[in-house]
């Protein structure tokens, strides 16, 4: 998926820089390939990871603002047994077969627009915050001004998790503003 993306969008890879971006729709093994054969990682912050559970990445030019969504073809697992004839298993016809088929047999591809601008994803290197609920320090611009209030996602009400006060005792919730917490201490 990213030799193609690199190929189409006409950046070399793996990349040297941080010039592309990948989206990444899944949190499985397909992320790992992606990041080897990209160079995008999500410690060099040029690999965002939203588990939609697909085989899916949108890969962006950030100088040109530019993005392609890549997805494989439905019936790629079938074509791959055609570029392996020799192979003694689906699995090993499959592993084959997807080193020898052209992108265009394997992958789909489409044109996307970020709905964020690239410049908000990226978020600001260096900039740091204090929650002013919480006290914790919020990096790279992701503070959330409410009200004059800075705060951190969670005090914000878009957390993902919720703090158990303790074993007996009632739950705090963070979730997401208008969300029931699905945690209870019973």
């Amino acid at each position: 998926m990213g030799l193609w993306a690199g190929q189409v969008l006409g950046l070399d890879v793996p990349q040297t820089d941080k010039r592309l971006f990948a989206v990444v729709e899944t949190d499985g093994c397909a992320v790992d390939g992606i990041a080897v054969a990209t160079n995008c990682w999500v410690g060099r912050r040029t690999m965002r990871i939203e588990d939609y559970g697909k085989v899916a990445a949108t890969f962006v030019d950030t100088l040109a603002v530019q993005a392609v969504r890549l997805i494989p073809r439905a019936q790629a697992r079938e074509l791959a047994c055609a570029f392996a004839p020799e192979a003694r298993s689906k699995w090993e016809a499959q592993l084959l077969g997807y080193q020898r088929m052209p992108a265009e047999d394997l992958l789909s591809i489409q044109s996307v627009q970020l709905n964020t601008p690239i410049e908000q994803i990226l978020g600001h290197a260096g900039r740091k915050a204090i929650c002013e609920s919480c006290g914790e320090e919020i990096m790279n611009g992701r503070e959330i001004v409410r009200e004059g209030q800075v705060l951190c996602k969670s005090c914000a009400g878009m957390s993902y998790f919720c703090f158990v006060t303790d074993s007996a005792g009632p739950v705090t919730c963070m979730a997401t503003a208008g969300e029931a917490c699905i945690h209870s201490m019973a």
